[in-house]
């Protein structure tokens, strides 16, 4: 009891988000909220390399549906729905023209806006349940050769990948690649010349090796490097090659934060370390930008909805 701490990680985490989130998120954060602090949703990521053709149409059976196929939808009426707003904005502002902006040519800017992702590789499947459907999966089943035919990951981990929009043969770099969900969604693709996995944790990549080795057969693992460089230095290692780089970089990771008091970034301990992550966040963009050659491209990503980490850090 003496060693206890007084206030629970989780509940400062918990009060450092309600300050700060509800300012930036405003109405929206009560649903936000909820969400954190809901059981963790999984989606599964269909093995291309395992022998398990069956499984579409048994999570088929049980009401679950692609995601993949259904984000390019998602993501055209999301941004549809920003441009109205944003239209509906400079309508309430006034334009230069003294002209009056009609809910028509909202929606005709809408529409006539590019798409948020113009690529999704049509090799990526993940099945999740439909919305207020809290079915859980079945732990995944080995084919004959002992490869795995699904792995259970938040399917809004694979946005990044599909932002990343990898080509047939592209060099891709996943510069904070452990545990490898998103290493193992890379190779999904079938696209990736060679990919370098780096994570500068030993152990967090002995978990990456793991994955590997329950997913993907030899002749394919061959065409991975991984590493446990400190991603600030991968320049150095290897500057300037990268068609593709992934810089999913630490954060605060808000819904652990909430949810779990082991290894809790908010724990009083860890106080310099967390006021520090924007600064870590910055230097791994920065060496990710190097990493990639001339006309190359860069995808960062947090686990988190701070300003500071995102937006702050891209700018």
């Amino acid at each position: 009891a003496t060693t206890a701490p007084r206030i629970p990680s989780t509940r400062l985490a918990l009060h450092h988000f309600d300050t700060s989130y509800s300012l930036h998120l405003g109405a929206l954060w009560p649903s936000v909220r909820a969400g954190l602090l809901c059981e963790q949703k999984y989606g599964a990521l269909l093995n291309n390399f395992a022998a398990a053709d069956h499984v579409p149409e048994e999570l088929e059976l049980l009401n679950a549906t692609d995601f993949i196929s259904e984000a390019p939808q998602k993501m055209q009426q999301w941004q549809r729905d920003a441009a109205v707003g944003e239209a509906a904005t400079r309508c309430q502002e006034g334009s230069g023209e003294g002209r009056t902006v009609t809910q028509a040519e909202m929606v005709t800017q809408a529409e006539m806006s590019p798409p948020l992702c113009t690529s999704i590789s049509s090799k990526i499947k993940c099945y999740t349940f439909p919305r207020g459907d809290i079915t859980r999966f079945r732990p995944a089943r080995p084919d004959a050769l002992g490869l795995l035919d699904y792995y259970l990951m938040d399917a809004a981990s694979l946005l990044p990948v599909l932002a990343l929009n990898v080509q047939p043969d592209d060099f891709v770099l996943d510069l904070c690649a452990a545990p490898g969900g998103k290493t193992l969604a890379l190779l999904q693709t079938g696209c990736c010349g060679h990919l370098a996995a780096n994570d500068v944790s030993v152990s967090r990549t002995k978990r990456l090796y793991q994955i590997l080795h329950s997913y993907v057969p030899k002749e394919v693992r061959d065409t991975v490097s991984v590493t446990s460089y400190d991603g600030r230095d991968w320049d150095q290692v290897k500057g300037g090659t990268f068609d593709k780089v992934l810089v999913d970089v630490p954060c605060t990771t808000d819904r652990h934060s909430a949810m779990e008091e082991d290894n809790n970034i908010f724990h009083k301990r860890r106080t310099k370390e967390r006021q520090m992550l924007p600064m870590l966040q910055l230097q791994l963009l920065m060496a990710g930008i190097l990493a990639a050659r001339p006309g190359g491209a860069v995808v960062y990503c947090t686990c988190s909805l701070s300003p500071l980490q995102n937006e702050c850090v891209v700018e």
